[in-house]
């Protein structure tokens, strides 16, 4: 390949600027509730009835376990989540959504959802995004259908 032939930006690059990207709105939404992305995103996942273990946890979110005891304390001390011993092992801790904390859990999702819907009514963003699993050779290519800038 020549110098003078650009390269495309990776599949990676560019779902890591659109996550970066969505993400930063929906964390200045959130906020003015008083509410992280990491914060909201336990929350969502405690939203399912279950206790989760803070390892669990951990892996489905891809939160580092610190990390998580710190974003957990936070949302116990709110009265959002409690822990409690697990049922499966004494030796563990589960964390689960108390009624305040689904109270917010609901509160909160129709503020993601605005958001969500916000980013799709957004022309710049479908224009920007459009394609974005598309194969790079099929972008690279020109082959792939895109909207007038």
């Amino acid at each position: 390949m020549g110098r003078d032939e650009e390269i495309g930006p990776s599949l990676v690059e560019r779902l890591t600027v659109a996550q970066r990207h969505a993400a930063a709105g929906l964390s200045r939404a959130l906020a003015e509730d008083g509410c992280t992305l990491d914060q909201w995103r336990v929350l969502r996942t405690l939203g399912d009835g279950e206790g989760h273990l803070m390892g669990e946890l951990a892996a489905s979110l891809l939160i580092a376990q610190p990390t998580l005891t710190r974003v957990v304390d936070a949302l116990t001390d709110t009265g959002a989540v409690y822990r409690r011993q697990s049922d499966r092992d004494g030796r563990r801790v589960s964390v689960h959504l108390s009624r305040q904390g689904r109270v917010r859990l609901t509160r909160l999702s129709a503020l993601v959802q605005a958001h969500e819907e916000a980013l799709a009514a957004d022309p710049a963003w479908r224009r920007r995004y459009d394609g974005l699993l598309r194969p790079q050779e099929e972008r690279a290519a020109g082959r792939g259908s895109r909207e007038p800038a």
